[in-house]
Order: structure tokens, then sequence, then C-alpha cells
């Protein structure tokens, strides 16, 4: 006859099984899709709405601007955000909007406000818009999440334009810039900024030279504002993730069947799902875990034990 504790290791173990099932392996369905990309679109959909996370009001009365909040990693944030408490403002692109109003009735469904602006982060006027208009709403600002971010593989060199380097800069770094500089008019003692970095930005990746850049670019930004804002006690911190199955993937400049074979080199053997990569977020953004953590770049590679 089993023991009762040989059934509560049952079904956890069954747990567990079915857990890892539900994320998908690669191959993947071979596709491509014109850039921004849509994740309505991409096939199979991203897997954002962590059913398994419980919620204990780590964020509850905060505010967060997440940018890049419509698809991908942002959502999931976003989700996770408003579960925890936070009101959420989320930038993107004006063709993004289908996907941006999912966000914001995931948000709403978590009771809380959604404020949606559409706009590029290339332009620096809009960026301290951005701001001025989460302020605005919401009266204050908490959380300043850079995620928003623009990728185009080339196979060399000489493929990357002067006019793509300078697009990726600005939005992947400039605007985390700007925004920073923008949101910190408004920060108090307790706030918090998150980074979206990228392992490519420790490892390099030869197709990747101008986002793998930015990304390192974006490291070094996280620590050294992390510096000079600790007498301010705002914190500053940056998330490195592997491979994700978002929509910047299968609209970036690769094949139908390079998109199909997405995250197979990891351990893991898949791309980890954006509602894997949220928590971290929620860790940095929460002063009841990570109070005494700030210039930190957490690297989240699905079985790699080496970043850099």
């Amino acid at each position: 006859m089993a023991s009762k504790r040989s059934g509560v290791k049952k079904k956890a173990g069954d747990r567990q099984t079915k857990r890892a099932g539900r994320y998908p392996k690669p191959p993947l369905p071979r596709q491509h899709h014109e850039k921004p990309g849509l994740e309505s679109e991409i096939r199979p959909a991203p897997k954002w709405e962590a059913p398994e996370y419980r919620a204990a009001g780590k964020l509850e009365g905060k505010v967060a601007l997440i940018t890049g909040g419509d698809s991908g990693i942002g959502r999931a944030v976003a989700a996770l955000y408003a579960r925890e408490g936070a009101d959420v403002c989320i930038s993107y692109l004006p063709e993004e909007q289908s996907d941006a109003d999912v966000t914001c009735r995931a948000v709403e469904s978590e009771g809380r406000r959604c404020l949606m602006i559409a706009g590029d982060l290339v332009n620096p006027l809009f960026c301290k818009e951005l701001v001025e208009r989460t302020v605005v709403e919401f009266g204050k600002l908490d959380i300043l999440v850079n995620n928003a971010a623009y990728q185009n593989a080339q196979e060399s060199l000489a493929e990357v334009t002067d006019e793509q380097w300078n697009h990726t800069f600005h939005t992947n770094i400039y605007a985390y810039f700007r925004l920073a500089k923008a949101a910190l008019e408004y920060m108090e003692a307790g706030s918090a900024i998150v980074n979206t970095g990228s392992i490519t930005g420790l490892n390099g990746e030869k197709n990747l030279l101008d986002y793998s850049s930015t990304k390192g670019a974006i490291h070094a930004f996280t620590k050294s504002l992390a510096q000079n804002l600790v007498e301010r006690r705002i914190r500053v911190n940056a998330v490195a993730p592997g491979p994700v199955w978002t929509p910047l993937n299968p609209s970036d400049n690769k094949t139908p069947e390079e998109v199909s074979q997405f995250g197979k080199d990891q351990p893991y053997k898949r791309p980890a799902q954006p509602e894997e990569i949220a928590p971290a977020y929620v860790f940095f953004a929460s002063n009841a875990d990570s109070s005494y953590i700030t210039g930190e770049v957490l690297s989240l590679l699905g079985g790699e034990t080496t970043a850099g």
C-alpha cells in the first residue's frame, strides 16, 4: 500500500512533467514575419500568462512604465506586475496596437489600470513624453522597465549599414538613457530601473553585431547607473536572457528553417517562454525581494552555467 508521502511525491512529479511538456521544443513551425512582428501571428503562441505564478502583493500601489509592453517579455512582465498590484503604462509602435490591446486587457483583468502609449522610442521627445504622460495619469513613477529592442541579423559587418547601426543603437541604448534620465526626475528612494540585456551582450553573437554591441552597452550602463544612484537608494539591475520565443526572432532576418531550430542549442533544448523570464523582473522591482541588490546582470540561459 502506497504511503501518503509517496503519493505527494508522485503528484509533484506529475506537475513537473506536465509543466515541462507545455513548453514547445524545436523543430518549431517554419515561419517568417515582417518587422516588427505581431505576437498574434506567431505559432506556437508565446506563453506569457504564467498560470502557476502566485502573487504576494509585492508591488502593491506601485506604478510601472514598460517599453515594448505589447508583446513578448514586456507583455509577460506587465501581466505579473499587475498581478502583484501595480498600475502599468506600456509603450509600443503604432503597428503593434492589436498586441497592445491584449496586454492592456490582461492588466485590467488583474484589477489594475493600464495606460497605452504608441510611438517610436528613437524620437527623444517621445521618450520624455512617455514618462510625463505616465506621471500625469498615475501621479508618480516607481518602476521603469527598459525593454523594447530592435534586432536585424546580418551575415557580415559589410552588410550592416550606417542606417541599421544607428537605428539599433537609438532604439536599444539611446532610448534607455533618455527614459532613465526623464524618469529620475520623478523617482524616489525605493524606486527601481530594470533593463533588458541579453546573453549576446555577454558572449557576443556573430550575426548580431549591432544588437550585441547595444546589449553589452546596456549591461555597462546598468552597472554604472546603479553606482551613480546608490546614495539615492534607487536600484538598477538588468535581466540578460538567452533565446526567448517572442516576435523579435521570427521577424528577424532569419530563414524559416533557422526560426524552426530556434533555441535548440540550449541545454534545455528549447527557447524560454516569456512567462519563465518575467518573474526575474518582479524580483528586481520588488523591495521585498531585492532591496540590497543593485548593479546586477542576471543571466537566464536554460541550463548554461557560464556567461561572459
